[in-house]
């Protein structure tokens, strides 16, 4: 199909885009910015006056479930949501059931995500054999199935010999590595920040050096091999230090964070919400001050949205023995819009987080050609309405995941269209308000 985009504000900040004009795509990509090519007929144009157009966003952590955890979500389920979300493309952690520790299990993720054509999945290999920490993967085999980067999940390695190795591996093979800024021993039984709520509330704690001890370790390995590296949920300000100390000795790092750091701390666990265990926990409100201000710097590149869904039963029981995670894919455009309402970040800035930052993280490795607008490239687009405001429901959520703090919460701005390579995944009917009609998806 043909489509044209016409009026809208159009934002690529990989271009530098930032003007009303038209969009048109064709064969699954763009084709023209402004005047449309000579002869051009669109089967269908959308009117996009008063909304902003941008890149498809960009996800660079989402558990989809599948395979293994079904009960808690699908790969259908989630690439619906994400579609919802105008995410295009996310980045799935290894640790499903089986782990993706072989080029046979990314290619069945592969597989059924293109069966469902709602997302562009790209799952991260398992840096380790069944994410134990001892024996190196088959990294090489692992790209080559169409893994951009590997990853632990949430399991970090507590050898730093076999940490050692796998950068050296993983330079080799010019591979990015996702590290979870996390030690392994200073964290272990933690469930919350180690600080003056935790001792309030009796909670085991989890100090801020579990995270830089993790970060400086990574960052003098990474330093040695040459290897590239990302840490995936910066939490602390000083974690986002060492960040910024090691880039200026040219040392190939970057950094994320969820976007859900940017808004709670940890005083948010008063009364126990199970929905606010996380992992990394939340900080201090001077660590969200300062993780905020190194997101509009440009320290840290990429928001993501950590999505974990869980079925009511992982949130049910005392808070140290439920299990962490939230579901959040559908509130990382409208929490990005939040900050740029708060005066944190600019629309441009925002759009950028979600879009160029996390599509050069990924980089060539994932075969980009997603996170900007541009003739030639895949039409990846999201098109939403600042101005809508709507109430976050069990009612509005896609997800199967209905775990999330932020139920209840009025937020302003709404996807109204989804792109995914040329093709309408997503369009909500319907102008203003929670009480929209209900969105339509479409699939192969």
């Amino acid at each position: 199909m043909k489509i044209s985009i016409r009026n809208g504000r159009l934002i690529d900040p990989a271009s530098g885009i930032d003007r009303e004009a038209d969009l048109h795509c064709a064969e699954g990509k763009v084709v023209a910015i402004g005047a449309a090519p000579a002869g051009f007929q669109p089967d269908r144009t959308l009117d996009a006056r008063g909304l902003v157009v941008c890149p498809g966003l960009v996800d660079l952590s989402a558990r989809l479930r599948e395979p293994g955890d079904e009960q808690k979500a699908t790969i259908a389920s989630e690439t619906r949501a994400a579609a919802a979300a105008g995410i295009t493309t996310l980045c799935c952690p290894p640790d499903t059931n089986p782990i993706i520790d072989t080029p046979a299990v990314a290619q069945l993720v592969h597989q059924i995500a293109a069966r469902h054509g709602l997302a562009r999945v790209l799952p991260a290999g398992a840096i380790t054999r069944g994410l134990d920490g001892s024996q190196i993967t088959e990294m090489a085999a692992l790209k080559e199935a169409g893994c951009p980067v590997l990853s632990q999940g949430d399991r970090p390695i507590r050898s730093a010999q076999v940490l050692l190795r796998a950068l050296e591996y993983a330079s080799t093979f010019s591979l990015t590595l996702f590290l979870q800024p996390l030690d392994a021993d200073l964290s272990e039984g933690g469930c919350a920040h180690q600080g003056a709520v935790s001792t309030r509330l009796g909670l085991p704690g989890i100090p801020e050096a579990a995270e830089t001890v993790a970060v400086a370790r990574a960052l003098a390995l990474a330093e040695q091999t040459g290897a590239r590296i990302h840490f995936r949920g910066l939490s602390t300000a000083r974690g986002a230090e060492l960040l910024v100390e090691a880039r200026r000795r040219s040392i190939l790092a970057s950094g994320d964070c969820a976007i859900h750091q940017l808004f709670l701390t940890e005083d948010d666990l008063h009364g126990f919400n199970s929905n606010c265990h996380l992992l990394p926990p939340l900080r201090t409100a001077a660590d969200r001050q300062s993780l905020r201000m190194a997101v509009a710097e440009g320290a840290i590149q990429a928001l993501c949205s950590d999505h974990q869904p869980h079925d009511a039963d992982a949130k049910q029981a005392p808070f140290p023995e439920t299990i962490p995670g939230i579901s959040a894919l559908e509130t990382l455009l409208p929490l990005a819009l939040r900050l740029v309402a708060e005066g944190v970040l600019d629309l441009p800035t925002a759009i950028a987080r979600l879009t160029t930052g996390p599509a050069e993280v990924l980089g060539s490795g994932s075969g980009s050609g997603f996170g900007r607008l541009k003739p030639g490239r895949s039409a990846d687009v999201c098109v939403f309405d600042p101005a809508e405001t709507w109430v976050l429901s069990p009612e509005t959520l896609v997800s199967h995941g209905h775990n999330t703090p932020f139920l209840g919460m009025e937020f302003q701005g709404r996807v109204r269209w989804t792109l995914l390579g040329g093709r309408m995944v997503f369009e909500r009917s319907g102008t203003t308000g929670a009480a929209a009609a209900p969105p339509r998806h479409q699939s192969n």
